[in-house]
């Protein structure tokens, strides 16, 4: 069957494309959907594509975009598909990741994902970000994700890891220490605020996100506590985990991550180790929560790939630009014989997500045109 799909890509680094019979055509990078420039830019580029796609005679058929109801990009997709006359059709935005990968590489058989970023809307309305995926063709299912992390103050956590810190304190039982650890460094005011937040449990929305717990581990070694930039205090994590490699390439991973009965990754254990180290094992610990956190993933996606006996594992999310992650699970999971596979021409963040969201429409176009494809198993 012939199909022709447009997809308009996420809210970070926006990029639109138009796949006919599994050929991607990219719009430029709009970049951030919160600048209205970038909005206007999309919304051109949807247009430039719709009379493209008439003009060779192959009229789109259906719009993808995320599963977030607030952004441009999902609205503008509803309404430009209501135009034509065709289904507007969310994809949840890690599958989309793992998607990505499996259109890049034109699988066709199971494969077990893993998408590791900041946020995306879970099919729960959940916060998601740390996610073991398993795929086949127009069915999947979320088979585990990261233990789940408290936002004291929503989004604004996001922004200041040290939030992230006080949370997994509060996680740990050590509440009581966010406000004499945290008030030297932002006030006495508002750390015993969000210490109450936490205690309370009040505006502390949950996320599985695998950016937020490098978040903490920065925010609880001190190496940023506020963040301007995108990815900041993960990057700074990362540089000191460097530092102290290069000097120790034979430095031991930290030992405190667990794979409970649910298949969730729990983090605490690992994260309790940076909350004590001194000033001087800074750069140790970060190499070692490095080390540990890879160890971890790698384990946990073999386990997947034996249990579903599945040989190809699919990564993706921005969490796999940080080198010494990438490379540490590469080689853990080559050497359990799995085939490991990466985006290739758009990188791993959301850059490239438009062909993943393509794919998965695509993959419903095809198998149930009337059917929407959200898991085929329950949530765990």
């Amino acid at each position: 069957m012939s199909t022709t799909v447009m997809a308009v890509g996420a809210w970070l680094k926006n990029a639109a494309c138009l796949v006919v019979d599994g050929k991607a055509v990219w719009t430029p990078m709009h970049g951030d959907l919160s600048d209205p420039a970038a909005c206007e830019a999309l919304e051109n580029s949807v247009q430039a594509l719709l009379r493209q796609a008439d003009a060779a005679g192959v009229p789109v058929q259906a719009i993808a975009h995320d599963l977030h109801p607030d952004f441009f990009s999902t609205r503008l997709a509803i309404e430009q598909a209501s135009a034509l006359g065709v289904p507007a059709i969310g994809v949840q935005h890690h599958h989309a990741h793992v998607a990505a990968v499996v259109a890049e590489h034109a699988l066709t058989e199971p494969v077990i994902g893993l998408a590791l970023d900041g946020v995306g809307l879970g099919t729960d309305g959940g916060a998601w970000g740390g996610e073991l995926l398993w795929l086949h063709g127009a069915n999947w299912k979320r088979l585990g994700h990261l233990h789940e992390l408290a936002l004291p103050g929503g989004d604004r956590a996001a922004r200041e890891p040290w939030r992230m810190a006080a949370s997994v304190l509060q996680a740990l039982g050590r509440g009581a220490q966010i406000t004499p650890r945290f008030a030297p460094r932002v006030g006495e005011a508002l750390a015993s605020g969000v210490q109450q937040m936490l205690s309370q449990n009040f505006n502390c929305p949950r996320t599985s996100s695998t950016g937020r717990w490098f978040d903490a581990a920065a925010g609880a070694l001190g190496l940023c506590l506020r963040q301007t930039d995108e990815a900041e205090a993960a990057i700074a994590l990362e540089a000191a985990a460097a530092r102290w490699l290069v000097q120790h390439p034979n430095a031991m991973p930290l030992s405190g991550a667990l794979i409970d009965e649910h298949h969730r990754l729990d983090l605490r254990g690992l994260l309790a180790a940076l909350l004590d180290a001194t000033a001087d094992d800074v750069d140790a610990a970060a190499a070692g929560f490095h080390l540990a956190l890879a160890d971890a993933l790698a384990t946990w996606a073999i386990q997947a790939a034996n249990e579903r006996n599945c040989r190809i594992v699919c990564l993706g999310g921005g969490c796999f630009f940080n080198r010494i992650l990438r490379e540490r699970m590469l080689m853990h999971l080559q050497a359990a014989g799995l085939r490991v596979l990466q985006p290739i021409e758009k990188g791993c963040g959301d850059a490239g997500l438009a062909l993943g969201q393509a794919w998965v429409a695509a993959q419903q176009l095809i198998h149930s045109p009337s059917r929407s494809w959200k898991e085929t198993e329950p949530c765990v």
